[in-house]
């Protein structure tokens, strides 16, 4: 009987030392993937949940307040509060659907694409130097771990195309 090599190999890395590992390096790396963007939030006079906003209004323009609301996990009333300092301090405009005038439909402002972009570039530079570093095959582990995280199928079906853009 030919048995995958994968199930096979000896589980090392599923001890409880190896587990915890994993949890603690995710904290590290989580601390030092917000640092830079929270010192620009701090002089914004903003938190994370606008980073957070900012952020997935500019990789799906023209998203909805439902689909945001799905997305981030949060009350209407968070969110009404966050994007609304948004939307007035002018880093995202709204929109009344075109099929449906009653949705909203969010993209951010040129202020606001600035901001995001100054949000993102550390990370997207961190992003960079550690899959370049690891190689395509950690790469693609690295997805399969983090998929293996996400607790819901609705949201790791959003990796299976190419865009993750929610429906």
């Amino acid at each position: 009987m030919n048995t995958p090599a994968k199930i096979s190999a000896n589980p090392l890395f599923l001890r409880d030392e190896e587990l915890r590992q994993g949890i603690e390096m995710l904290f590290y790396a989580y601390r030092d993937f917000i640092a830079e963007p929270d010192a620009i939030l701090r002089r914004s006079g903003f938190g994370r949940a606008h980073h957070r906003v900012i952020y997935f209004v500019g990789r799906y323009p023209d998203t909805t307040v439902s689909a945001l609301l799905d997305i981030l996990q949060i009350t209407k009333q968070s969110l009404s509060r966050v994007l609304g300092q948004l939307v007035q301090e002018g880093y995202i405009d709204q929109n009344k659907g075109q099929q449906d005038r009653r949705q909203r439909l969010l993209s951010l402002t040129k202020k606001g694409r600035e901001l995001e972009r100054q949000l993102t570039a550390d990370q997207r530079a961190r992003f960079a130097r550690a899959y370049r570093d690891a190689g395509a095959e950690a790469v693609e582990g690295f997805r399969k771990v983090m998929l293996g995280i996400i607790s819901s199928d609705e949201d790791r079906d959003r990796f299976k195309n190419t865009t993750g853009i929610p429906r």
